[in-house]
């Protein structure tokens, strides 16, 4: 008999406090996360590391578009994150770890394993 591991989710924030094309920074699970709102509605999280300046700021990114991809882009060296999967289109040897979201019940929940 196989155990599957259970998903844990971590309230972030109030969707409608959420404000599209910002980030916000939140800590899950020991985890700082970076969690975006598209003026279309999608939802992203993913590392708030930059893996470039070492520094925790894509939150602080300048959220926009590649080519029909939602992106964000780091305050520090400007590389370009794929908001979807984490990699980096300015280097695509490069990606940050992106995690699952919901909303339930009016609350942005990010999911962490």
């Amino acid at each position: 008999m196989t155990t599957g591991v259970q998903a844990h989710w971590t309230a972030v924030c109030r969707y409608d406090d959420l404000l599209p094309e910002r980030g916000v920074a939140a800590l899950v699970d020991g985890i700082a996360v970076a969690v975006f709102r598209t003026y279309d509605d999608g939802l992203f999280a993913l590392a708030n590391l930059d893996p470039f300046s070492k520094a925790s700021v894509l939150s602080r990114g300048i959220v926009g578009d590649r080519e029909g991809r939602a992106t964000v882009a780091s305050p520090i060296y400007k590389q370009v994150f794929e908001l979807a999967t984490g990699v980096c289109l300015d280097d695509p040897s490069v990606a940050v770890p992106t995690y699952p979201t919901r909303v339930v019940n009016g609350i942005v929940e990010v999911c962490s394993s």
